[in-house]
């Protein structure tokens, strides 16, 4: 279903992220689209372009999860003209058999209905621990 309202739009990515569709998520975003997730994890920068958010940013975390055990569960939105914020929990195993169990928010832009860019936003600290352990072990005190 093609639609332009942008609470749709992102309804449908984060579902498609969820259920593995690669084609709508590809389909989700603008050639020239932006991802920010703030912080100081491997993972932490502004991704530019709708490939490396895919690739990079996406295609870099799945590796760190057991296969299948990923569960994306949609808590809520709320949408203001192009400005959506979206709620989720993000939940499976790590490859090294830590459970990681997050909640994050989103702040999406729509534009000619995709997304234009994404300011994520999740407990930093949990990720750091269940996803890059040996990372946080080697940082010095007072840089968590």
């Amino acid at each position: 279903m093609i639609t332009s309202d942008p609470r749709a739009i992102v309804i449908r990515y984060v579902e498609a992220v969820r259920d593995g569709d690669g084609d709508v998520i590809h389909d989700s975003f603008h050639a020239d689209a932006s991802r920010h997730y703030p912080g100081d994890l491997p993972i932490s920068k502004v991704w530019h372009g709708r490939d490396a958010i895919i690739n990079e940013f996406l295609g870099g975390m799945g590796p760190a999860f057991v296969p299948g055990t990923l569960e994306i569960e949609l808590v809520s939105t709320i949408a203001e003209g192009d400005r959506v914020v979206a709620e989720w929990t993000a939940r499976a195993t790590t490859v090294r058999g830590d459970t990681y169990d997050n909640r994050c928010l989103g702040i999406y832009t729509v534009r000619g209905g995709r997304i234009a860019s994404v300011i994520e936003y999740a407990d930093t600290r949990h990720v750091a621990a269940t996803l890059f352990p040996d990372e946080a072990a080697h940082r010095p005190a007072g840089t968590e």
